[in-house]
């Protein structure tokens, strides 16, 4: 779990400092940071997949989960209540900035993978902790220190992900590995034409 602490505090620290940056940076260059942003996650969000999808034994597995994800988030109206949820800490756009952290900060590769190969090898992915100490900077300067909620989400993430791959070691295949990190791969690029 060391890793996940050391993501939790580089959220941190970078949205701090991103919301520092914030008085700045004039609203013209905000957008063009975000609009970086929205490559940048598009492009990672290809690679992932792009990468796994050849490894991919069941097909029909991440096709069908993220079916039932979308039909399940609509049939409770997930976005609203995100949403709402969200607007409750603030009057301006966080909701959206807020959404696109924890896209990017939870539902990657090393987001997943991570937290299971510090809970089943003892590594401790700090790769992750670097990218989203820059990613929390960016959306900061422009969301605001709001932006750091997504440290708690990301904290419950990979804690829950670590705790399953103890529970779960003798199960998780590298083919259930590459259904899961195509589908990350396939809402963080969604994520990236959303920004």
């Amino acid at each position: 779990m060391i890793g996940t602490l050391v993501n939790c505090a580089t959220i941190l620290t970078g949205s701090f400092i991103g919301s520092r940056l914030k008085k700045g940076i004039r609203e013209e260059h905000q957008e063009i940071m975000m609009q970086a942003m929205g490559l940048a996650a598009t492009a990672l969000g290809i690679n992932a997949i792009v990468k796994y999808m050849p490894q991919s034994e069941y097909p029909v597995l991440f096709i069908v989960s993220l079916a039932l994800g979308g039909l399940l988030g609509e049939k409770i109206h997930l976005e609203d209540k995100f949403k709402k949820f969200v607007t409750g800490f603030s009057n301006g756009n966080l909701a959206q900035g807020l959404s696109t952290a924890i896209l990017l900060f939870c539902v990657g590769t090393l987001s997943i993978l991570g937290p299971m190969e510090s809970a089943l090898r003892g590594d401790n992915l700090f790769t992750n902790a670097m990218l989203d100490f820059v990613t929390s900077s960016v959306l900061a300067s422009t969301f605001g220190f709001g932006i750091a909620l997504a440290a708690i989400v990301l904290f419950f993430w990979q804690g829950f992900f670590y705790c399953l791959a103890l529970l779960l070691a003798g199960v998780m295949s590298p083919a259930i590995m590459a259904e899961i990190s195509i589908i990350g791969g396939i809402l963080i690029f969604s994520s990236g034409l959303s920004i």
